[in-house]
């Protein structure tokens, strides 16, 4: 704890030191707001009234700062020695989870922002920034299937060591994974980007036929795309409810597990483009 603290604290003592110095004012301003920070708005309106209330914002903005970084900081070291109370095996799984959760935080956030992206204005640059967007998605999804697989690979390499220390909590997070709900909400996740990647593509390419409407060929090929975007985003929808649903049946049984695992996985039913 202090990490950053108390050379803030010297710094700020510094300053009103000098502070006073220059202005002539008591010294034993600088050892009170050494052993009071807090007390610094009254000494900088007492020493400078005319620049009072800008001195002011600046230490609030520093002194927030540093509180924030504090509890951060403090945070990182708490489960630093949280991990180092583990034993190897246990501590190496602990790790592999944090990263799924990690890696499933931003690919949340990804589906978020794909979300945001589908309800815009079908504009020609708009469509080539989604169909970019997804390739990113992809590549997200990809790290996120190697870590889920990286854990349960290592699970599954140390189950007699895990059985013998009956640490069973690592077999309940296997199962989690290896759900059929989860599986399934994967899969149906890369059909939909498959399906909606198919369809800005032709839209994209033939754009301004489709906008005018004069061909009827481009029309029924749209349609068709579209179809089968829409029975995807269907498909999806209906799986993330039911992945949904047991995810937070399976944390009801197992309360023990809500540090290990991630959070609701994209919450929010996707809507139709177009």
């Amino acid at each position: 704890m202090y990490y950053i603290y108390f050379p803030f604290v010297l710094i700020l003592s510094g300053l009103m030191v000098l502070e006073c110095h220059l202005k002539k004012q008591p010294k034993w301003y600088a050892v009170a707001v050494f052993l009071a920070p807090v007390t610094t708005p009254y000494f900088i309106f007492k020493i400078r009234k005319d620049a009072g209330v800008i001195l002011l914002m600046i230490f609030m903005t520093v002194f927030s700062a540093v509180c924030a970084g504090e509890v951060i900081l403090y945070s990182i070291q708490k489960d630093r020695v949280k991990l180092g109370k583990l034993t190897p095996f246990t501590r190496e799984l602990v790790m592999l989870t944090n990263a799924i959760k990690k890696n499933t935080i931003r690919l949340d956030n990804g589906l978020i922002k794909l979300e945001a992206l589908s309800k815009v204005e079908s504009r020609r640059p708009k469509i080539k920034e989604t169909i970019d967007f997804i390739a990113y998605l992809r590549k997200l999804m990809t790290e996120n299937q190697t870590s889920i697989q990286a854990m349960t690979d290592y699970a599954r390499s140390r189950k007699g060591y895990f059985q013998k220390k009956n640490i069973l909590w690592v077999f309940q997070i296997e199962q989690f994974y290896s759900n059929y709900n989860v599986t399934q909400h994967q899969k149906s996740l890369v059909a939909y980007l498959d399906a909606f990647e198919e369809l800005l593509k032709y839209t994209y390419v033939n754009f301004y036929a489709i906008d005018d409407a004069k061909d009827p060929k481009h029309l029924k090929n749209y349609d068709e795309y579209y179809f089968r975007y829409r029975r995807a985003v269907d498909a999806h929808n209906r799986f993330n409810v039911k992945r949904i649903e047991f995810q937070n049946s399976f944390l009801d049984t197992y309360p023990e597990l809500m540090p290990y695992l991630p959070g609701k996985s994209q919450p929010e039913a996707f809507r139709l483009w177009g």
